[in-house]
């Protein structure tokens, strides 16, 4: 369908949906938002009026009927993704699903499975845009040998700040709404399999120390997602990994990530700089990284040319997706028995 329009629904409409998918399809020559389906239908037509969508449905059931809708752009919290890919996919509707994929594995696999027997109609998942910037510069240099054969990587992600003890219950600490999704251990996961590869043997321990938080009601509730979490890793290219993401680290270093291997050393700072040493040589450098190298968000775009038959999804397709479902997952089991848990599940 190179030559036709294509006209996509959105089912859920919250920030991320507004401030990246919505203008992201907007750029896009013949494309239209055609109908959107929200919490309810107030708050989905506080989004048509802001953007000028032409059509508001009370349910997703309802835009999912509309067969002038070619497409979907599922916009919800985690624990819906599932129901709603295979409903749009039975529907005939290409998907793309906000991240993280599912609640867990054995969801992602269902989406997968669902995908291969729609071979027909696009599935894509929104990737993490946080490395971006040095996907290609990182993954360049691995490729080329500049650091020999990978052996170790150490990366953390800790928050400055203190424990958020009077904090709300928001979304990603409520295990019925995210699932197995623990901080922002998928969103580096995801990133760091472009550059090594993936795991193939997980080890992990974590901790709740946050263990309530208050409600839209001002109720105290449990909290049962870590807000601590340390991980040992093999990978799959030969090397080991040690990971820690945490939301209770005052004065914390923020992101940071290092690649050792045989014959060089890169690292990646908070600001997304990198450096390089090589054997033999005293210090590291800075690597320069060009604009024109670059890998920039154009996740829209990428899904449309698909549907188009342009291009095929490399950010992210569904058996990527699994794969990082299926380590979040393998880090919970091997916290609760102290065990290690192999890959794939």
């Amino acid at each position: 369908m190179a030559d036709e329009g294509i006209r996509i629904g959105l089912i859920g409409a919250g920030r991320n949906t507004r401030d990246r998918h919505i203008p992201g399809f907007h750029d896009v020559d013949g494309v239209e938002i055609a109908a959107v389906a929200n919490r309810s239908r107030a708050s989905g037509q506080v989004v048509a009026d802001q953007f000028n969508i032409p059509t508001v449905y009370d349910s997703w059931q309802e835009l999912l009927e509309d067969e002038s809708i070619n497409a979907v752009c599922i916009g919800t919290w985690p624990y819906m993704h599932r129901t709603l890919t295979i409903a749009a996919l039975e529907a005939g509707k290409h998907v793309l699903t906000e991240a993280r994929m599912a609640a867990n594995a054995a969801e992602a696999r269902e989406m997968l499975d669902a995908s291969r027997a729609h071979p027909g109609l696009v599935t894509q998942i929104v990737p993490s845009p946080l490395t971006f910037k040095v996907d290609n510069l990182l993954t360049q240099k691995i490729a080329e040998g500049y650091i020999g054969d990978v052996l170790a990587v150490s990366l953390q992600s800790l928050t400055p700040g203190f424990a958020d003890t009077g904090g709300p219950m928001h979304w990603r600490n409520d295990r019925d709404l995210s699932g197995y999704n623990i901080l922002n251990m998928g969103i580096w996961y995801e990133a760091m399999i472009r550059w090594v590869g993936p795991a193939t043997r997980v080890m992990a321990n974590t901790s709740v120390n946050v263990k309530q938080r208050r409600d839209e009601d001002g109720q105290p509730v449990p909290v049962t997602i870590p807000d601590h979490v340390d991980i040992l890793a093999d990978l799959a290219c030969g090397g080991q990994a040690n990971m820690r993401f945490s939301a209770v680290t005052g004065f914390g270093p923020g992101n940071e990530v290092w690649i050792y291997g045989s014959e060089g050393t890169l690292r990646l700072d908070s600001g997304l700089n990198v450096y390089g040493g090589k054997r033999g040589e005293s210090a590291m450098a800075d690597i320069p990284n060009p604009p024109e190298g670059q890998a920039f968000w154009r996740v829209e775009e990428e899904f449309c040319n698909a549907i188009r038959g342009q291009e095929r999804i490399t950010r992210t397709p569904f058996d990527v997706g699994l794969h990082y479902m299926e380590f979040t997952e393998a880090v919970t089991r091997s916290s609760q028995t102290r065990q290690v848990v192999s890959l794939p599940l």
